[in-house]
């Protein structure tokens, strides 16, 4: 049963290659409408053959997609036409200026002319004054933006980003995280991929992890964090301890091997400031002296590493 809010529904999405290659192994999935959904795993995972069989550019081996309320395979044109894909590689049409490219985008999908939306999706990219360049004089970053401005030519309800910022700085990185959320407040659902696992802790309302085919995690982003986050105190010893006294004894406490540093790991969304203070206090109070104390929290990419290493045998 698909919910009422999910734009994008994949149920028993199946892919096996001819060579015997089965990259997708019943992947269920809804994407919501209006949200940003950033899908981890790593290379090889699956991510890029779910990506092309949603916007028609794979043949599933079965399973079903619904895109904004059209099934991909039966009402192929009806589906297309809602979805923007801005792919990977920087292939584009290097000889055309901006303003050509983009307006011919548009009318791939029947869509009749709109000046004024192209030059709004080009003003809202930084592109306006790049209309009139030849694509292949570009900076690489420039060419990514009028990749964006060519997905978005359509005016689709659904945009996929398939690792949107690879390969251009930090900046420019910035500068599409708050592109991407402006168009999210204009009703376009986003799904990312993405290897800088940064940009979905920035940017994402939920993640979904694949790994090896098969979604193994969808969680909010908020919630996936409190639930396997942790919190780690360090605490820098003035003098070296054989073992952990027994006034301190905690399952959660370790010594380090040269017995110079204690470390607390806490779990979840317990409150890490907390549990510093703590053992601060249970330290003075057993007479052990102590140089410093830093409290770190685990961050999306540790999660993501910890998720796929347990699924892993």
């Amino acid at each position: 049963m698909t919910s009422s809010d999910a734009i994008v529904a994949i149920t028993g999405l199946d892919k096996t290659y001819k060579g015997g290659h089965r990259a997708l192994k019943s992947v269920d999935l809804e994407i919501r409408r209006g949200e940003i959904f950033a899908l981890l795993g790593p290379n090889g995972a699956g991510k890029t053959t779910l990506i092309g069989i949603v916007c028609g550019l794979v043949r599933p081996t079965g399973g079903t997609v619904i895109a904004d309320g059209h099934d991909i395979a039966r009402d192929y044109r009806a589906a297309r036409a809602k979805i923007g894909l801005v792919p990977q590689e920087l292939s584009t049409d290097m000889f055309e200026t901006v303003w050509h490219s983009v307006n011919y985008s548009r009318g791939l999908f029947g869509k009749p002319r709109d000046h004024a939306h192209v030059e709004r999706v080009l003003r809202d990219l930084s592109l306006w004054d790049k209309r009139d360049s030849k694509i292949g004089a570009l900076s690489g970053g420039m060419k990514r933006r009028v990749l964006i401005a060519k997905a978005l030519s359509h005016e689709p309800t659904i945009l996929f980003l398939d690792e949107p910022t690879a390969g251009v700085d930090v900046e420019l990185r910035r500068d599409m995280w708050e592109m991407v959320r402006k168009l999210r407040q204009q009703g376009v659902t986003i799904i990312l991929t993405t290897h800088y696992i940064e940009e979905a802790e920035e940017m994402a309302d939920r993640i979904g992890v694949i790994d090896g085919g098969e979604i193994i995690l969808i969680e909010e982003k908020h919630a996936l964090m409190a639930k396997l986050g942790r919190t780690k105190v360090t605490v820098g010893l003035t003098a070296p301890l054989a073992s952990i006294p027994s006034s301190l004894t905690d399952e959660n406490l370790a010594l380090s091997d040269d017995g110079d540093t204690l470390v607390l790991t806490v779990a979840g969304a317990e409150d890490g400031a907390r549990a510093a203070a703590e053992l601060v206090k249970r330290l003075t109070m057993a007479g052990i002296d102590f140089v410093s104390v830093d409290t770190t929290r685990s961050t999306l990419e540790d999660i993501f590493v910890d998720l796929v290493e347990k699924k892993r045998p």
